[in-house]
């Protein structure tokens, strides 16, 4: 069970903590090396990497006080991050609908506190009826369709698949499997974007997010696909084959996860869905990768390990 006691004695922890910290210090040895000796104009990089300074210390922080503070950390997360579509999508006019939303954003949390088991499965299938159930009791039928669609689509990525990211904290191996997936999802992001800067020529989905590419996609692929083996520690009963379900979740899953909310954005004429990162753009720009990989990698996990 994860606690700040538990922590301090907890190997994995304090890997990934050092692990962290070693990151962040040779990326911003790498970028001074490139500013400041080889002249090189970083623009927003730099904007990026001080936003990092600040969440990875979070992040670790929220794990480090234990499992329900970590849920309840997601939780705010996720109802950040839907605010954020609220006011993209233009749900935000709908107090009722948006209210439904937060709620069940909320009951996915009080559901995982309550309860030791993965995930508390009566949950989504209550609040997306309850969302369904809205235009009926206020007897209204124009426009609803849309309304109904942007609430269940607002939940069921932000409260219930990106709330598999708290149900992990509830697995015996919570330690190994919470670092591993935020760490390695974000490095995932972060191999996408070098790959593609460095090596990128061929659009990925030119109509959804014009600067990715497939060269870039491969590159974190690839990358994604070592990470499980490099940090086996993380689940040293793993096999080969969940090593290799693991790589492929991260890889494809992350980037499944920034081209849905790519998609999302371009439909509907925005760049980022707000401005509260420096450098990342809103909340929801920055967890985007996890909508996916939590969810898939925390269902294969109890698939093959129910007990871990």
């Amino acid at each position: 069970m994860m606690s700040p006691s538990v922590a301090l004695h907890d190997r994995v922890f304090r890997a990934y903590l050092c692990l962290l910290v070693a990151v962040l210090a040779g990326a911003g040895a790498v970028l001074a090396l490139l500013r400041f000796v080889f002249r090189k104009k970083l623009g927003a990089v730099w904007s990026t990497y001080r936003s990092w300074l600040i969440m990875g210390p979070l992040a670790a922080l929220a794990i480090y006080a234990g499992r329900a503070p970590f849920i309840i950390a997601v939780m705010l997360v996720a109802v950040m991050a839907c605010s954020e579509f609220a006011y993209a999508a233009e749900l935000i006019r709908d107090r009722w609908m948006t209210g439904v939303v937060y709620g069940g954003i909320v009951l996915v949390c009080l559901g995982s506190l309550a309860s030791a088991s993965a995930e508390p499965a009566i949950v989504p299938a209550s609040v997306i009826a309850l969302i369904l159930l809205v235009p009926i009791l206020r007897n209204r039928a124009q426009g609803e369709l849309q309304r109904m669609s942007l609430g269940v689509l607002g939940f069921f990525y932000l409260g219930w698949m990106f709330g598999h990211l708290g149900f992990l904290a509830n697995r015996p191996n919570a330690y190994g499997y919470v670092c591993f997936i935020l760490l390695a999802t974000e490095l995932n992001d972060v191999a996408a974007f070098t790959f593609g800067k460095i090596l990128g020529r061929h659009p990925l989905r030119s109509e959804i997010s014009p600067r990715k590419t497939w060269e870039g996609a491969l590159g974190a692929l690839a990358l994604s696909l070592l990470l499980p083996w490099l940090l086996h520690f993380s689940f040293p009963f793993f096999g080969p084959w969940q090593l290799l379900l693991t790589g492929l979740i991260v890889g494809v899953g992350g980037q499944l996860g920034d081209l849905s909310i790519s998609l999302i954005k371009r439909d509907l004429g925005t760049k980022d869905m707000g401005l509260s990162i420096p450098g990342h753009g809103g909340i929801l720009d920055r967890i985007d990768s996890l909508i996916f990989t939590a969810p898939l990698f925390m269902h294969m996990a109890t698939y093959y390990y129910p007990d871990r």
